[in-house]
């Protein structure tokens, strides 16, 4: 195949050249997440001819996906994303090797996963998740390529790169409570945007050209068109080993467990259980049983008296992310006997429609 032809549009840029594309084709690239931002980062790393790169996911795709993950077919909803991000890749330019990997990154994983690439791109929406990348890629010497959006705003920059500010020194609050797009909504345009963006960030510290966002964050409001870069500084009392790595995030792995909706239908009105919502008092499916009480996850640390420790508690928020928080959290204020409703009050309704429909059946 001529490589030459495929690539000649940006081979003949003075700043790439046949040098550039060399550097480009011997790249390794890890992408965390197969959602909207990995799948606007992924196309355009694979046409510029980055020459592998690993793709991170354990979901599969669904029908809300399609409006924002546009690679993705609606004949493949079901099947898991990243292999069709790999079929897609495939069709596009098949001179690229890309790893489909669908597990979810955790502290087991990251480390030996990160140590295989040079760049690693956090195309997630999971703030736990962004402090755990940021973690492992100081661990492991890695820039970290950082996006992320809140409903039409999107921020791209690029941390620990030659030694340069982390995520941590951006933002030190781990306890931050912000919204994932399925929480707060997202328009497709959005994480296109943010996407290529950062994108255009790992072809720069590849070839080694322009100025790369380090210590630097680029904010874009898509409603305006208005971009503003803030400066901040390195934190240089921040220190992360391998053993303090692993002792922190294997701890909060272990503690948060996780319990399905189906297991518990029965305890609905139980008055020995109490159901915890922890989402804003906005947010709906609304999901009212006779023994649930919502506390907001910002407002839960003050308002913790309002709960029995005796009882059993269940917690759910809007899709299985901000409970875990909540148990966290909890936990640490010795409530013990509690749990996290995976899937959240989107998956809870579902259930609960499910459950009508066979009764009236």
């Amino acid at each position: 195949m001529n490589t030459t032809a495929r690539y000649n549009r940006q081979i003949i840029l003075p700043e790439i050249g046949d040098s550039g594309q060399e550097k480009l084709a011997k790249a390794k690239v890890l992408i965390i997440g197969a959602g909207g931002l990995g799948v606007a980062v992924l196309p355009y790393l694979a046409g510029a001819g980055v020459g592998e790169i690993g793709l991170v996911d354990d979901d599969v795709i669904e029908v809300s996906n399609l409006h924002r993950q546009v690679i993705y077919k609606s004949s493949a909803v079901g099947k898991y994303k990243v292999d069709e991000a790999k079929l897609m890749v495939s069709e596009l330019n098949p001179l690229v090797k890309v790893n489909a990997i669908t597990e979810k990154l955790a502290a087991k994983n990251a480390i030996d996963l990160f140590e295989n690439y040079d760049i690693i791109v956090d195309a997630t929406d999971n703030i736990a998740i962004k402090y755990l990348i940021n973690d492992a890629c100081l661990v492991t010497n890695k820039p970290m390529v950082y996006g992320s959006i809140f409903r039409f705003q999107g921020q791209v920059s690029v941390f620990n790169y030659q030694n340069g500010p982390t995520y941590r020194c951006l933002y030190p609050d781990e306890n931050s409570n912000a919204l994932n797009c399925e929480d707060a909504g997202v328009i497709g345009i959005s994480v296109g945007i943010i996407g290529m963006l950062q994108a255009n960030e790992v072809i720069k510290m590849i070839l080694e050209i322009g100025e790369v966002l380090s210590g630097k964050i680029l904010v874009y409001n898509i409603l305006n068109n208005e971009q503003q870069k803030y400066d901040f500084e390195k934190n240089t009392n921040l220190r992360i080993d391998k053993i303090s790595f692993l002792e922190k995030y294997n701890i909060v792995e272990n503690q948060v467990e996780e319990i399905s909706f189906e297991e518990i239908l029965n305890e609905i009105n139980n008055d020995e259980i109490l159901f915890l919502d922890v989402r804003n008092q906005d947010e709906l499916p609304e999901i009212n049983f006779k023994n649930s009480i919502q506390i907001p996850l910002l407002n839960l640390e003050n308002e913790i008296k309002k709960l029995n420790s005796n009882q059993k508690i269940y917690v759910f928020c809007q899709s299985g992310i901000r409970s875990k928080k909540a148990v966290e959290l909890l936990r640490k204020n010795q409530i013990k006997n509690i749990k996290s409703i995976s899937g959240g009050a989107l998956l809870m309704k579902q259930l609960l429609k499910e459950e009508i429909k066979i009764g009236i059946d």
